[in-house]
């Protein structure tokens, strides 16, 4: 298992940058991203606990359960089931005020569960692309939610 963590801030104030990254259909703004859905709504907000989402990223198939969700401060979900399999443990973002906006830090635990190479294979292969799609859909929330010098969304 490896952990990945991706740092960002956002020129956004906090409650507009946890609603675009929690609202996962924002991320087919990535090129690295195809299809996001909610397939079951959470039990006190849409992307809350107990929420089921479905990602087709360009590196597989995810289907992801909300187990935390402190507005506008952090979210956890964990991988269900995913095509390539892998194991997760922990899928985490957390969202502080920070000059110049919004920090957001994202966090997962992951492994590719093959017998004597799956090490070799989540460092060498898995990580460098989740934490580029990571840092992709960062990119895409900081191109809608940023501001232009004189006030304007971009």
């Amino acid at each position: 298992m490896e952990t990945m963590t991706v740092e960002r801030v956002i020129d956004a104030p906090i409650d507009e940058v946890f609603d675009w990254l929690t609202t996962t259909t924002n991320y087919t703004r990535s090129p690295m991203v195809l299809r996001c859905r909610l397939t079951r709504p959470g039990a006190t907000a849409p992307y809350g606990v107990g929420a089921v989402r479905v990602h087709l990223w360009t590196i597989g198939w995810f289907r992801e359960r909300i187990t935390s969700y402190d507005r506008p401060y952090a979210t956890e979900y964990v991988v269900e089931r995913s095509v390539p399999p892998a194991r997760h443990e922990l899928g985490r973002m957390t969202f502080t005020e920070a000059d110049g906006g919004t920090r957001v830090v994202w966090t997962t635990r992951a492994g590719i569960p093959v017998p004597l190479v799956g090490s070799f294979l989540t460092r060498r292969v898995a990580r460098p692309i989740i934490t580029g799609t990571f840092r992709n859909i960062l990119d895409a929330a900081d191109t809608a939610l940023s501001r232009h010098p004189d006030g304007k969304r971009v």
